[in-house]
């Protein structure tokens, strides 16, 4: 077991938080002339900061304690929390293992904390003897592992992260954006072995709610705690706390479109198989392809100026675009440009 307080910046420790008219009263009935708000309309009222509903609701989706469950302004606000709980500024520092997502780097920059970059493999897997040098570091406090990993769309392999897990004195991040689209384990399922390990999952892509901004982290009570301590006080609106108990309504709803998400993604690799543009297809657990052809910069903005939007990851791996799966038709229009354009 880690000793969180070790970890986490002093002054967060010793914070006290804030205390709001909501969080002081727990009921639902009375006559509210605790908040200043304005005793009409329908939005009046400043949501549950603590989103007891809707964390007992993922609790029982997610099969864990709703004490260890934390909200986020989608899984970019937890990302900055970790920071913000982790890292001093100016001094601590933060792993990560690129290609990977990007809001891990501009976060650790924005709070002023160095980045250790370290290179995923050939297999985009983690090579664990260059992670070594580095885990008795004392200011390195997080470490990022995105798996399926974003843009590669591969599983991050169980031996590394528990490795890290066993061996690394700070915070083991698992993002987990993409779980949904594949059969792998989640590693909340050991959260109880591991009280360094924080997962994040999201309401943006499976569940189809990117629009409502709700991120979901799961991690120890104590880690819990402090993000209690620094999130804002009403930070997921009651609109967007609604929109997400309505989708947990239908959990079969989700499972339908990653079905046929998944179907459609197995159709647009083998139309993709045939294109002489495509030179390799790279194997996805995720909703998107990472596909390298054979001019990517050209095929980037020739797909522009068909209307269809891609990511150009070029820059990060070489020639490849990141091709998210659509809706059958889009699908076929992706298809139909990518063999069409001169």
């Amino acid at each position: 077991m880690i000793n969180i307080n070790k970890i986490a910046r002093p002054n967060i420790l010793n914070l006290q938080p804030y205390s709001s008219a909501r969080s002081e009263f727990r009921g639902k009935e009375g006559i509210f002339l605790d908040a200043n708000e304005n005793p009409f309309g329908n939005l009046n009222r400043y949501p549950d900061p603590f989103q007891r509903e809707l964390k007992e609701k993922i609790a029982g989706v997610k099969r864990c304690n709703s004490r260890n469950v934390i909200i986020g302004n989608g899984s970019d606000e937890i990302i900055d929390l970790l920071f913000r709980i982790f890292c001093n500024p100016g001094k601590d520092k933060a792993m990560i293992f690129t290609p990977t997502y990007g809001m891990y780097r501009v976060t650790a920059g924005i709070n002023n904390v160095g980045v250790v970059d370290i290179p995923l493999d050939k297999n985009f897997q983690i090579d664990t003897e260059k992670v070594k040098p580095f885990l008795d570091w004392p200011e390195m406090k997080l470490i990022f592992i995105c798996s399926p990993n974003n843009p590669t769309g591969n599983i991050i392999n169980e031996k590394s992260v528990t490795f890290l897990l066993e061996n690394f004195k700070g915070i083991v991040v698992v993002d987990e954006a993409y779980v949904d689209f594949s059969k792998e384990t989640s590693w909340l399922s050991r959260l109880d072995n591991y009280n360094n390990l924080v997962v994040i999952q999201t309401f943006s892509k499976a569940w189809g709610l990117a629009a409502a901004r709700l991120g979901m982290g799961f991690a120890s009570e104590e880690i819990v705690a402090l993000f209690n301590k620094v999130k804002s006080p009403y930070n997921i609106s009651s609109i967007n706390q609604q929109a997400t108990l309505e989708a947990l309504q239908d959990p079969d709803k989700k499972d339908r479109a990653v079905a046929l998400l998944m179907k459609e993604k197995e159709r647009l690799v083998n139309a993709l198989s045939g294109s002489a543009r495509v030179t390799k297809i790279y194997p996805s657990r995720a909703n998107f392809l990472l596909i390298e052809v054979d001019n990517a910069d050209h095929l980037y903005k020739a797909l522009v100026n068909e209307g269809i939007i891609t990511r150009n990851r070029s820059r990060e791996i070489k020639n490849c675009l990141r091709v998210t799966v659509g809706t059958p038709t889009e699908n076929d229009m992706l298809i139909n440009a990518i063999n069409n354009i001169k």
